[in-house]
């Protein structure tokens, strides 16, 4: 591959930056040499959202569609083809405030202002999305969409109102005729090579080829976990693999009676599409993090990764997913229950890389699932995830159970014990009680910052008798609201 320079457009321009070290992140670049100093740096990992930008590509009916996500864990080469929109783009010096910026100022939405531009633009998000789909979003939606955004001293009630007046607020959409057409431009370049050791291929037959050749190479998708060891453990990546310019990854569809997920798929896209299959995953998928990870983190990167506390695994795992793996030309299959050998170790081999999902589709026999614990409701690492998934025979007999949790182990792995212990039996309180007692031969969890071994193997249990009460329909669990009220004044 010819080395050219990363390219990706900013203030309604085309930006080249010839050789960036692979990884400057996007909040760098900004900072220190674009001089955009309204996004700010607060915990560089990814979790606060004060640094929240925007992010748009061309979709397939050529409009331009925008994703929030978080500067200070992006590598800068990894705009490369896409446009990038940050807070002093929303308004001209001088000119009128975006309806956003001037909802927040009404509505008395900020105080310190640290966090004020992250809000902002995780708003303008939700504004665009909604008004291009003609759909106005509920108080609910905006305070699900800005779970990855944290306030320290204003409170969320006058931001939340603040959100829900600006999106009733008619005009100021971002102009994207200039940023189209550049995007336009950009189609046409080369896949991304640059002298400093970063590649996107375009194809899955150029990512293929070029990991065979390069098995030492770092693969990146989306960021979340990747970024983080440049921010907080300044590890060398070597040369990097970028995924996201091969838009085969990022296909979801139906296909031979299973739903195929490319490893590419944003996890936001991933969740939602399993939520659709399996609605009892809604609440799961808006609690797996703040909607700018979701927006660029990915379902294959997610798995390939590993993490004993990652969300999406021991729910795939409930589903009985397989992974399908390639290398050059080969292509394997490996079930998602099989696929971990220990702590953040896995079967892939030297160039092989996650090509897709494959789930099995819905049967009406099996009911499914899923349960985090952690210590705040959004946009939090678990000390518990399951996954649970019961088929049960005319009479109400369990035939199947996959039990699948996270946070228990070094790996997310299935509860074969507990799982034996339901076969056979009605689904009902006494069934969960022996499952829960099996889970001490399934698990030694370990005591962490996040939750003790007791309390880790207690929830589980717990999790399997929610889960019972559930399928007998006496379970009375209630979510509390999170949208909050409106301030009577606003």
């Amino acid at each position: 591959m010819s080395t050219r320079p990363v390219r990706f457009v900013h203030r309604g321009a085309v930006v080249e930056h010839a050789a960036p070290e692979p990884t400057r992140t996007v909040l760098q670049w900004l900072r220190e040499e674009a001089r955009c100093t309204g996004t700010k740096e607060g915990c560089n990992e990814g979790d606060c959202g004060a640094c929240t930008v925007l992010v748009g590509e061309l979709g397939d009916d050529g409009a331009v569609a925008f994703r929030p996500v978080n500067s200070c864990i992006q590598l800068l080469p990894a705009l490369d083809g896409r446009a990038l929109v940050t807070v002093e783009d929303l308004s001209p010096p001088g000119g009128p405030l975006h309806p956003v910026q001037q909802a927040m100022v009404d509505c008395h939405g900020s105080q310190c202002g640290f966090c004020t531009p992250g809000f902002v633009m995780s708003l303008v998000a939700t504004r665009e999305r909604h008004a291009a789909a003609g759909t106005a979003p509920t108080r609910q939606q905006i305070a699900d969409d800005l779970s990855g955004n944290l306030c320290r001293c204003t409170g969320y009630r006058p931001i939340l109102d603040a959100g829900e007046r600006a999106c009733a607020a008619p005009g100021a959409r971002i102009d994207t005729a200039a940023i189209a057409a550049a995007l336009r431009t950009l189609q046409a370049d080369a896949p991304l090579a640059t002298a400093s050791g970063f590649f996107a291929p375009k194809t899955v037959e150029q990512l293929a080829t070029l990991l065979e050749a390069k098995p030492g190479a770092t693969i990146l998708a989306g960021s979340t976990d990747i970024g983080l060891w440049v921010t907080k453990q300044f590890r060398p990546l070597g040369e990097i693999v970028h995924l996201g310019a091969v838009a085969e990854l990022r296909r979801i569809e139906e296909r031979d009676g299973a739903l195929v997920i490319g490893a590419g798929a944003t996890l936001e896209a991933a969740w939602a599409a399993l939520a659709a299959r399996w609605p009892s995953l809604h609440e799961l998928w808006l609690r797996f993090a703040g909607r700018p990870t979701r927006e660029a983190g990915t379902m294959g990167g997610n798995l390939a990764n590993g993490s004993p506390i990652g969300d999406s695994a021991p729910v795939l795992m409930a589903l009985d997913a397989t992974l399908v793996l390639r290398r050059g030309a080969r292509e394997r299959r490996v079930p998602l229950h099989d696929f971990y050998t220990g702590y953040m170790r896995n079967r892939r081999e030297p160039g092989e890389f996650v090509l897709a999902v494959e789930l099995p589709m819905p049967d009406a026999a099996t009911a499914v699932w899923a349960y985090k614990i952690s210590k705040r409701f959004d946009c939090d690492i678990s000390a518990v995830c399951a996954g649970i998934a019961i088929t049960r025979d005319a009479a109400g007999i369990v035939t199947a159970a996959r039990l699948a949790f996270g946070g228990m182990a070094a790996t997310v792995q299935r509860a074969a014990q507990a799982e034996a212990a339901l076969i056979g039996r009605p689904f009902d309180t006494a069934a969960a009680e022996a499952a829960a007692a099996a889970l001490a031969a399934d698990f030694t969890p370990m005591t962490d910052l996040r939750a003790s071994a007791t309390y880790r193997l207690q929830v589980a249990g717990n999790l399997i008798r929610r889960a019972a009460l559930q399928a007998a329909g006496t379970a009375p669990v209630t979510v509390w609201d999170r949208a909050l009220a409106p301030t009577e004044a606003a």
